[in-house]
């Protein structure tokens, strides 16, 4: 069931309970965690936090805790399946879900007793109808009546029978044909997976609601944004207006002329021009006076060499105090290199807690190091993509592009992780439609595979929107992947809450891209 009262119907409801918290492993999830523990603190709420990954965390964690607790808060996880037939709750257990990921399952939006989604109803969501979706059983067949016909005339009795028949058997086309118009219509809704407004931005609103806002939660809310931009999940067009909505609390937060400061949008540009090794080397107040003034007109010169559009867009940048300014990509970059970091001492737990904490101001010392390590992500993003294009191992499969990544490849390790991955391919896929000069693979999706374990031999499995002007952000790679396991017995495991992102095993990686062709074609 939508809830769309927040703050009475959500925030109330657990402001004097113990709540678990199950967040998701990405930086919209984390900037929407901070604003809720901010509100949290601030009301004395009592909370466990549990930061999940996939569907089996999911699952054993609430195992471990629901005897616990009766109030379960989940964010960006929980809304796209049928919650309750997973985790298999008491029925006195209540979720609040506050999710990004679309379509919304149709039966936690029937559900009015213990699924509360705190989903924003101006999205584009396209529920059907519930008449449409659930049927109430039928009846059992009606027999009993033909012993107190036992008197009647045989011609009565038979003419009766038949009627009863031929209702029987209408009742029974009217099933089919309705269940028929069922698969249909949810086959129209489930079939592509696409990201609605952040969770980071709903959980602002609701501290503004409270008049509780800050310019920390404003600037999560920013970062959470962002992140969807940084990864791809929503179009221009939503970027664009949700920027507005922000710009706004900017600048009424900067008119309460606080200690804190941030700073109103800026153009911020991302292209590599043809300026010296020295200068580029040095911080960007250190550079040449003659440079820094026509800066602006060097990017939009070398950007119509590349044929490169729209180059400007409009984003956030904060200071913490005189030294320390930051723009919301560089956060989202450097918190999600934390959070996938390959260092062989770090748990996904912990990980998770050195991304958290890197959100606030008073750990600037893991921010930086989360910068650096997002530097070399990039470096290696970029050394990677050369690679795969120089190479050929684009390859076209028909129906869409694939390519693997080899064990051996240098900084293999970094792309093993289901963020770095997606972020790989989305970046491969621009390039290759770039530098190709077939016009019909440049219309077609990608589907990218890299090692995930030498010694289980798995490979993780991304799939990627085709890179159209026009394009939606909506993935349809969920239902193919889990179709083509289906169809070939393939062994998977679609265990992360993105459906477009999967582990398989790699001796089954020819028969399932065998079938993944043949269905899309």
């Amino acid at each position: 069931m939508f809830v769309s009262d927040f703050r009475k119907e959500f925030y109330e409801v657990v402001q004097n309970q113990r709540v678990l918290l199950f967040v998701a492993s990405d930086v919209d999830a984390l900037c929407a965690c901070k604003i809720l523990q901010a509100l949290f603190q601030c009301d004395h709420v009592q909370y466990t936090l549990v930061p999940v990954s996939g569907w089996q965390e999911l699952e054993t964690a609430f195992l471990e805790h629901k005897e616990q607790f009766h109030y379960f808060i989940l964010i960006n996880c929980g809304a796209n399946v049928d919650l309750l037939d997973i985790l298999q709750p008491d029925e006195d257990a209540i979720f609040f879900v506050c999710d990004t990921h679309r379509p919304v399952n149709v039966v936690n939006v029937y559900n009015d007793t213990q699924i509360k989604l705190l989903i924003k109803q101006d999205d584009d969501l396209e529920v059907p109808a519930y008449d449409d979706i659930f049927r109430d059983e039928e009846e059992g067949e009606e027999h009993s009546g033909n012993e107190s016909d036992n008197g009647s005339e045989p011609s009565v009795k038979r003419t009766r029978l038949e009627e009863e028949i031929v209702a029987q058997t209408m009742k029974k086309r009217q099933r089919r044909e309705w269940e028929a118009r069922r698969r249909d219509i949810l086959f129209d809704y489930e079939q592509y997976e696409y990201h609605g407004t952040s969770s980071a931005m709903v959980m602002f609103d609701l501290a503004w609601m409270m008049s509780k806002d800050l310019n920390d939660m404003l600037w999560w809310a920013i970062v959470g944004l962002t992140d969807q931009w940084v990864q791809d999940k929503i179009t221009q067009m939503k970027y664009v207006t949700d920027v507005g909505i922000l710009q706004r609390h900017v600048s009424r937060h900067n008119h309460r002329n606080e200690d804190e400061e941030n700073s109103l949008s800026v153009d911020c540009t991302r292209i590599s021009f043809d300026l010296p090794l020295k200068q580029v080397k040095q911080k960007f107040q250190s550079m040449d006076v003659s440079l820094k003034e026509n800066l602006r007109e060097m990017i939009e010169e070398s950007a119509n060499k590349f044929g490169m559009k729209d180059m400007r867009v409009q984003t956030f940048s904060i200071h913490f105090g005189f030294k320390h300014k930051f723009l919301a990509s560089d956060v989202v970059f450097a918190t999600m290199s934390l959070m996938e970091s390959p260092e062989k001492d770090g748990s996904g737990t912990d990980n998770f807690i050195q991304a958290l904490d890197s959100l606030s101001r008073s750990n600037l010392d893991k921010l930086y190091h989360g910068l650096e390590l997002a530097k070399k992500q990039l470096r290696a993003t970029q050394q990677t993509i050369a690679s795969c294009l120089c190479t050929n191992l684009v390859i076209s499969q028909g129906p869409f592009l694939y390519c693997s990544l080899m064990e051996g490849t240098p900084d293999i390790v970094l792309f093993s992780k289901p963020a770095s991955l997606s972020l790989l391919s989305r970046h491969l896929l621009k390039s290759f439609v770039c530098s190709t000069k077939n016009r019909r693979c440049k219309l077609l999706p990608l589907v990218m595979a890299a090692p995930l374990s030498v010694e289980q031999g798995t490979v993780t499995v991304v799939g990627i929107p085709p890179e159209t002007d026009s394009s939606d952000r909506k993935n349809f790679f969920g239902r193919a992947f889990e179709k083509a396991a289906e169809g070939t017995n393939s062994r998977t495991l679609h265990n992360h809450f993105d459906l477009s992102v999967i582990e398989l095993k790699a001796e089954d990686r020819s028969k399932f891209l065998d079938a993944l062709v043949s269905l899309l074609s």
